[in-house]
Formats: structure tokens, sequence, C-alpha cells
């Protein structure tokens, strides 16, 4: 179709005739009031036509009224429309549904040649191929949904064309032409190609290089499709041409592509010159002397002089020695023809992929080496293997944990049975202590464990962290010592956070020694406080903080700083820039898991010489304190409550049996002993057996505690319940037992705690 009016429903009617049309009306009027004057008419005829006559008359003043108004109106529109386009940098113009163009600013007038009443397809013609078919496409859209919106691939150019509707039949329409984008005026040849091969266009460069206007990418490259970075023959008319195939965009379907010649008649006919070249490229010898680098490859490399050096010196192969590659290409061995190198510079750190392609020159042979900044890849590709190394050290964390725990409370727990049988004066009696002592360190360390992989039972309440901290400060002055000076700054407004008190102290205490070990000398350790209030997702270090409302606590120190290479992994497990025996290297990663368990954030900024800030996010917490979780809080006493009872003690961990048994026993509960939970039943099954409380185990083999506890119950609902395991978080699931007269008793626990547990549940 040739005329645009077929693509294009017909335009909208004004609601109001223009004045011209009520001329009719007008003269129907006036002959109506000048017949009674002629006396043809009887008196009561010429009375009826008189009335009639004026009523004629105030409709057609009052419609031309109205059609003035209106006038004016859409005249008050069209300027208020025509000086909002004009704001637009990029060509903006409304138009109607038929496509005439009621208003264009400056831009569209100059750069598509659209002005008031032409045509809109006809001023596209220079820009789109087929411009009827785009706006159809793209006015239907916006029928629609109301707007609508497509990157159109052109000559050399990707343009984003955007249309929304203004009124019934009125659209405005902008077309995002970038100036520099163009590349129909460079020495370049560059041709577009969309979907299926299709050659959408060439500038005149790459139509002087190839001679003809190819229809598909086939015409141009008898080889097939290339692949970006290679060196690849072009079929021209005057025979075949070695150009290399880099691109420039690409949108959807279709792609920019960019043929640089490498031959010097190529180069003597308009073609670019190498060092012009729009991709990072270099001519090397196969010892790894560098012949030739363009200015893209200079940049990137961060040397402006690279002629005659080795490439040995610059950059350093992930696998295996650079110049082995070389040679092995320049040989034409069996080898890849794609390596990941790493720069060496000293400001960043610095990855290139680096395509080697061999051809002679002069009778030499050669490598192109096409570089690609690689940063942003390897970069991520560290993270995920990062991620997935934490995620694993976590999982082993968690079931290291629980081994660990069923060891600990049978080491502890038989160590305690010793102890009521000496006193002080005993000889053995410190060597138990000893035992003790460094049973309790084994499981702060497994404590810390779990804190990193986030397995640690919380007892979240809401906290003001001004309260928090004040209690705390007294503990924090002893830790710094004197040549540390500990300074508090609050926000008077500071709002309430829920979590678990006992751990964010243990964060503040690891950021605070942290930050003294980091100054020898003394100096000044700040803790701010404020409330942060994001109106937006604010990303940083692989993290999103979703909008809302944080209480900020900042751990400020004077050190000696954190080297930047260093700085993504000091929440590793077991990294540590102390020396050896000085940490564990768990400190920051403990900090780490107890905050995002919390639900917050942590961040950390330093350079070196000039301090560390650590940065913890909590969200705000608007909730009513509720009671904490049915975790018991370990009573270290040492004259747990005396009882009487029976107990069902149900573990499979027979130390850990045995203790617990003999622990009830001393004082003074009838203990029934069971190694899993289907033995349990089948105890119960005895009509005449009375049970007091249930100590169980959660996780056994066959059946858990939970669940057969359940069973247990829908006969015994009075029965109390002691959960314990070496699990903390997760041990029953996401919803907890959901087990009424209940309550959780972590692994490990010593004697007192336990038999405290169980007095309590009788009390």
């Amino acid at each position: 179709m040739s005329d645009t009016a077929d693509f294009f429903p017909n335009p909208s009617i004004s609601k109001f005739p223009p004045v011209s049309r009520l001329g009719p009306l007008i003269l129907l009027a006036v002959f109506l009031s000048v017949m009674p004057a002629t006396g043809i008419l009887s008196q009561d005829w010429s009375r009826g036509l008189l009335v009639a006559s004026l009523s004629l008359l105030v409709v057609a003043a009052g419609v031309v009224i109205q059609v003035l108004l209106a006038n004016r109106s859409a005249r008050q529109a069209t300027a208020i429309m025509a000086a909002f386009a004009e704001q637009d940098r990029f060509p903006c113009l409304i138009a109607n549904s038929h496509g005439e163009i009621l208003v264009a600013n400056s831009q569209a007038v100059s750069r598509l040649h659209a002005d008031t009443g032409l045509n809109l397809a006809q001023c596209l013609r220079s820009v789109f191929g087929n411009p009827p078919a785009i706006l159809l496409r793209l006015q239907s859209q916006a029928l629609l949904k109301g707007r609508a919106g497509e990157d159109i691939l052109t000559y050399g150019d990707t343009i984003p064309v955007s249309v929304f509707r203004l009124a019934e039949g009125v659209f405005c329409w902008r077309f995002q032409l970038d100036e520099q984008a163009s590349w129909q005026d460079l020495t370049l040849p560059v041709l577009s190609k969309g979907r299926n091969g299709l050659v959408l266009g060439l500038n005149g460069a790459a139509e002087r290089l190839l001679g003809f206007r190819p229809g598909s990418i086939e015409e141009i490259f008898p080889d097939g499709t290339p692949t970006i970075g290679d060196i690849s023959q072009v079929q021209t008319r005057d025979g075949a041409v070695p150009v290399m195939v880099s691109q420039l965009s690409r949108s959807g379907f279709g792609q920019n592509l960019a043929l640089s010649p490498l031959n010097e008649t190529a180069n003597t006919q308009g073609g670019t010159g190498f060092a012009d070249l729009p991709v990072a490229i270099m001519c090397l010898a196969p010892d790894g002397t560098i012949l030739e680098a363009n200015r893209l490859a200079n940049k990137l490399l961060g040397d402006t002089r690279l002629r005659d050096t080795n490439i040995s010196q610059i950059m350093h192969g992930l696998g295996h020695p650079v110049l082995e590659w070389l040679q092995r290409t320049a040989n034409e061995e069996d080898t890849q023809r794609s390596e990941f190198l790493r720069l060496s510079r000293d400001d960043k750190e610095v990855f290139v992929q680096v395509t080697l392609n061999r051809i002679i020159d002069d009778g030499k042979v050669c490598l192109i080496a096409v570089l690609n900044d690689a940063t942003e890849l390897k970069t991520l590709e560290a993270q995920f293997v990062q991620g997935q190394k934490m995620q694993a050290v976590g999982q082993l964390a968690g079931g290291v944990a629980h081994d660990f725990n069923n060891l600990l409370t049978a080491i502890s727990g038989h160590c305690d049975l010793l102890l009521l049988r000496h006193d002080q004066n005993d000889s053995d009696y410190g060597d138990l202590v000893q035992i003790n002592q460094n049973a309790n360190r084994a499981a702060a360390l497994v404590s810390q464990l779990l804190a990193f992989s986030r397995k640690q039972t919380l007892r979240p309440e809401m906290l003001d962290l001004r309260d928090t901290i004040s209690d705390l400060i007294h503990l924090l002055n002893r830790l710094v010592g004197e040549k540390v000076q500990l300074t508090l700054s609050h926000d008077p407004v500071l709002k309430s956070v829920r979590a678990d008190k006992r751990q964010l102290e243990q964060v503040l205490m690891n950021l605070v020694v942290n930050a003294r070990d980091a100054m020898p000398d003394g100096g000044e350790i700040r803790i701010e406080t404020e409330v942060l209030n994001l109106t937006r997702p604010f990303r940083r270090d692989r993290a999103t903080v979703q909008p809302g409302e944080y209480v900020t606590v900042k751990v400020i120190d004077q050190g000696i700083g954190i080297p930047t290479d260093k700085l993504q992994k000091v929440f590793e497990p077991f990294y540590t820039t102390k020396r050896t025996g000085e940490g564990t290297g768990l400190g920051l990663s403990t900090a780490y898991g107890i905050v995002k368990q919390t639900g917050g954030f942590i961040f950390v900024d330093s350079a070196p010489g000039r301090g560390t800030e650590f940065a913890v996010l909590l969200p705000v917490s608007t909730a009513a304190d509720e009671p904490g979780p049915t975790t018991l809080e370990q009573p270290d006493t040492q004259n747990a409550g005396q009882g009487e009872g029976v107990v069902l003690l149900v573990e499979d961990e027979a130390p850990v049996r045995a203790f617990a048994t003999r622990a009830l026993r001393l004082k003074g509960y009838t203990v029934l002993e069971a190694e899993s939970a289907e033995d349990a039943l089948r105890l119960l099954e005895d009509p005449d057996l009375n049970v007091d409380v249930f100590v169980t185990d959660v996780v056994m083999p066959g059946m858990d505690g939970p669940t057969w506890v359940r069973q247990a119950m829908e006969t015994r609902p009075d029965t109390r319940v002691v959960f314990v395991s070496g699990y903390t978080e997760g041990a029953f699931g996401d919803n907890g037992p959901e087990i009424a007269n209940s309550t959780f008793l972590p692994k490990p626990f010593s004697l007192n705690q336990l038999t405290e547990a169980v007095f309590q549940q009788l009390s």
C-alpha cells in the first residue's frame, strides 16, 4: 500500500460544527422574521413565525458562542501541549489517529522535518524502512494499554520509539534519536542485521567495501554467520577480504556489526585505521612481543606505551603460562582460541578475555588478539563460587555442630556427675574443673559456627538500642582497655527493633574488639545510632535493602584499615588478617550470621591508614512485644530444684541417655529409658503406666520427637514435654513443634540445666 491513510482509521469528528455551517440556519431565521412584515400571512401566522424566527436566532447565537469557546479551549490546549513537547531534547510530536501532525517540537522539525499539518508516516520515511507498519502497530497497542514502546532497529542504529494516548484519537509520539549513534558518517564499515540474517542496511563505508547492496548475511559471509571477535572472509565485488567482526549494538534479533578490514588496501580506500578500530585489538609476535596495539587496547591495559612490550609482563594466565598458549596457537596446534587472563595493574583488578587468531603478514606468522573486558564476568563468577562455598560451610557447620553438641553434652554431663562426688580439697577437683571449662569453650566455638550458619536459637524481643548499648558499655570499656576511648552518639528519636539481646550484644562486642585490635597504639572508637528511612531499594555488595525504616548502628575506628582486595573476605569464616594464634576468624562471620538471621544487613567501608566503619542495619519493628519462643533460658544454678515424678527419656545417643538418666535419678525422679520413638510408644501402650514428663530428642532415626509425642498425647494430653536437640533453628521445621505444654532445651546442657527444665515443667 502506498497511501499511509490506508493504515489508519478515519480521524475523529469535532463535537461542534464549524461556524460557517450555521449560515443556512441564520438565513432561515432572518427569512421567517421578515415574513410577517409582508402582510401576506394572517395575524396569528405572523405572530407564530416571528416567535419561531427569534427562537432560531437565539439557538444559532448559542451554538456560535459554544463553538467559539470550544475553539479557544482547543487553541489553549494545543499551546500547552506544544510548550510541553518543546522541553524534550528528542523529537516529540502530537498527531491524531489519522497521522496528521497537530504539534511538533523544534527537534522534530529540524531532525524529522515534521511540521504541523504534515503526515507523520511521510516524515519518517527517511528514518524507518516501513513507517506505516511501525506506527500502526504501536498505535494499536496504545489504544489497548494507553501507552506502547519498542526499540526499532534501523540503518546502523537502534531507535527507541514510544507513544501514549492523550485523548480520544490524539497520540503523543517520541523518537529517541541519538545524534552520535548514527554510523552513516563513519569511515568504519557497518551493517545492520535483522531476523533470519536479513541485511537491513549498510553505511557508506560498508557499501564501498562490498561494492553491492546484499539482501542477506549469507551473501557477505559465504562460510556462514561469523562469531563476534573472529577474523572472517567477506565476499566483495573484487574478491574475498579479511575483516575483524565486532558488535556495536544489539536489540532483540537485530545487530549492528562493524567490519574492520585487516589489509592496507581497504584502509587506503576509506576504511578505518588500525588505531581507531572500535574493539580493543593487538598484533603479537609468536614470542609475545606486542607489535602494535590500538587506542582501545591501550586504554583497557592502562598503558599508552605497549609497543615492543612482552605480553607476559602485563598479563598472567589463570591456568597455564601465557607464552606457551601463544606458541601453540602460532604453531596451529590444538588449543583453546580464547582465554581469561589477569592484568598486572596496581590501581585495580582487571580481567580480560583474549581471543587469538593466526595470520600471515609479509610471510611472517603473527597473532591478532581481540580483548574484551571480563572483569564483571569474573567478579560475578567469584561471587557465585563464594556463595556456594559459604552455603557448603554453613551446612557443614550445622551438621558438625549437631554431632559436637551430643559429644559435649556427654562430656560436660559426666564431668558434672564427677564433680558431685569431689569437693575442692580433692586432688582431682582441679582437673575436673579444667575439663568442664574446656568443654564450655568448645560449646562456645560450636555456638559461633551455628551463628555463622544462622542455625542458632534466637529469643527476639523489642529493644531500644540506646538501652542495650548502655547496659553493655561497662563491659566494652573493659574490653578496649585504657589506650582506647569509647564514644557514643545516639539518635534522639531512635525507634525499637526486634532482636535477640544476647546475640546483638555479641555482634557489638565482636565489632568493638576488631576495632580495638586495629588500633595497637590507641585511638577513638565511635558507636553511632540513627534512624534511616529508605524510600527506594538500596543495592550494595550483592544485597538489596528494601524500602522502609531501619535503625543503623555504626562502629567506627581510626585504625590501620583493611586493604581493598581483602574487604570482600572479612565476613568469610576462618578468614583473619591477624597472626596465627591471635584470632579464629569467626568473629565477623558470627556477627554476619546473627545480623542476617535477625533480618538485617551489615556493610563495611575501609581504606588503609584511614580507619574502618562497620554499619549494621536492623529493620524497625512496630509490633507489640510478644512472648519469646519456647526455648528455655539455660540456668546454671548449683542447686536445681529437687523433684519427684516419672520421666520418660527418649534419646538415641547412648552416652547422652546414660548421663541424663543418672542426673534425673539423682534429683529424685523415676526415669524410664527408650532409645527410639517406637520403643517409647510401646512402653506407653500400658494404660496403667503413669508418666509426668516426656524428655525426648527431636531428630532421631525412624520417627522423630514431635511426631511420636503427638501420637502419645492423643491418650495422655496432660503430659508435659521437654524437647532436646543438637540442632537448634530448623529442628522443628518452619513452624515449631506446636505442642502444648512443651519447652525446648538446646544441647549441650549441664546436669543442673536438665533437671531444672524438668522441675519447671512439673511446677
